[in-house]
């Protein structure tokens, strides 16, 4: 069942998919078509699941859960997992490369392999205050607080 982003507890389960390229137009609007319809019947042992699921930034596939109502079960994840695949397959998009980061600069949000990031850093292009995206956040609050961070703070900062 579909849940509103500000009805979800803070310790509302998180999982982030981040595509290389920006998601726009036409693909962005099917993709959140997909996105709305796959929480609203997402459950787990035929338990509806509280669940909210968003495009953030044209790149960030956000699925959340929060499990105050039912828990989500290995099963319901791996149904989720299914059905980012599913989207990867339709749409063209790359999801699951964790060696791609993604910062912002100037407001705009730039997603890099993580060899170019490098790169950017030694240019001076990205530097210990930019912001960087923590796509490993674990929870609604650490999505509110922690998901942006400058690099200097983030895990990120080894692979420059």
């Amino acid at each position: 069942m579909k849940v509103e982003f500000d009805q979800l507890g803070d310790d509302t389960r998180v999982w982030i998919y981040q595509s290389k390229e920006i998601i726009s137009g036409d693909i962005l609007e099917k993709v959140k078509a997909e996105i709305a319809a796959f929480v609203q019947q997402w459950a787990a042992h035929n338990q509806p699941l509280a669940a909210f699921g968003d495009v953030f930034h044209e790149r960030f596939i956000v699925l959340m859960v929060d499990e105050r109502h039912n828990v989500a079960s290995g099963c319901s994840i791996d149904s989720s997992v299914a059905f980012i695949r599913h989207l990867e397959g339709t749409y063209g998009l790359d999801l699951f490369d964790r060696m791609t980061f993604s910062y912002e600069k100037d407001q705009v949000v730039y997603t890099v392999p993580s060899d170019r990031f490098a790169e950017l850093y030694r240019a001076g292009e990205i530097n210990e205050e930019t912001l960087v995206f923590d796509n490993l956040v674990k929870t609604k609050n650490e999505l509110l607080s922690e998901w942006q961070k400058p690099l200097g703070n983030s895990w990120l900062s080894r692979f420059v």
